[in-house]
């Protein structure tokens, strides 16, 4: 597993790591699955895409409802389809509780009840989505505390299952300490902050050029909501915002590069939890030492298991 925040470098890694051990690469992003969003979620390039199999890449329709819970199963009949094939499986990403599926299983969480889900939709329409989020923050706290915006899918969601349950849906997602299952080895990649950061600038910016705003304002008029959980992805946020002059070009390419900072820091503070993710500096290490310290450390680790 290569994770490590935004901008690290997983993807072109993963893709040079495939190509020396025979591997395929499985996504690890809650955002790469939805066909309709390329320029912004940072996909593998047309290239690498040939050059190397790839899985959780454009599967999905922006408006098709997806959780790190049902990537998990969708990434297990994935990893067992590699692997009859004789190939190594390469997980690569940075999503947060995407990446903890895989080292450990969620706790078994309810299925979404109808009945409840109804009825928050129609207070919501009655009262706003703001009074649901502030019933959210007084019951799971941690929850809306992370969440990026007031998603009303993802705040039906965590109500639903408090309701059902009487507990905080984050409850279901601990990351307290555990150890490394003995099939992976986890590795994250390391920039010095001021290094990301000018990676996370340069990025913003290409994106920009390479026509985010032009994907974004076609997806908007072929119907699709902007509340829609996919669309709450930091871009596209900002960028609708522009598109519906609620900010100008300039405080959307500041508010665009500060999320995404921000959103780097929060994946290496989730990450910096697991004691058994071993820190590879990107920086100091060219690719090729990288690719051989994980074959040294992954044979290690096979021989331990």
């Amino acid at each position: 597993m290569i994770a490590g925040p935004t901008c690290s470098g997983k993807s072109a890694l993963a893709v040079s790591l495939a190509k020396e051990v025979g591997g395929e690469v499985i996504s690890v992003d809650s955002r790469q699955c939805y066909r309709q969003i390329n320029v912004g979620t940072a996909k593998p390039t047309a290239d690498q895409l040939k050059e190397v199999p790839h899985y959780n890449i454009s599967n999905l329709d922006l408006d098709d409802e997806d959780s790190a819970q049902k990537f998990y199963q969708r990434a297990l009949a994935w990893s067992e389809e590699i692997e009859r094939k004789g190939k190594r499986v390469i997980y690569a990403g940075g999503s947060t509780l995407h990446l903890q599926s895989l080292v450990k299983p969620f706790d078994e969480i309810p299925s979404s009840n109808q009945d409840n889900l109804d009825s928050l939709e129609r207070e919501m329409k009655e009262k706003g989505v703001d009074v649901l989020f502030d019933r959210l923050t007084k019951v799971d706290p941690g929850y809306a505390q992370k969440m990026d915006g007031k998603n009303y899918q993802r705040i039906f969601r965590a109500l639903d299952v408090w309701m059902q349950t009487g507990k905080p849906f984050s409850s279901f997602h601990s990351n307290d300490s555990f150890t490394r299952p003995e099939n992976i080895t986890v590795f994250g990649l390391h920039w010095p902050r001021k290094m990301l950061h000018q990676r996370i600038n340069q990025r913003c910016d290409e994106m920009l050029e390479n026509g985010l705003i032009q994907e974004t304002e076609r997806i908007l008029n072929e119907g699709f909501s902007r509340n829609l959980q996919a669309l709450q992805t930091v871009g596209y946020k900002q960028v609708i915002q522009y598109l519906n002059e609620e900010i100008d070009h300039d405080q959307m390419v500041r508010d665009f590069k500060t999320a995404t900072r921000r959103y780097a820091k929060r994946q290496i503070t989730w990450l910096r939890r697991w004691p058994f993710l071993e820190w590879l500096d990107r920086s100091t290490h060219t690719e090729h030492e990288l690719i051989e310290r994980i074959k040294q450390q992954v044979a290690a680790d096979s021989q331990k298991g």
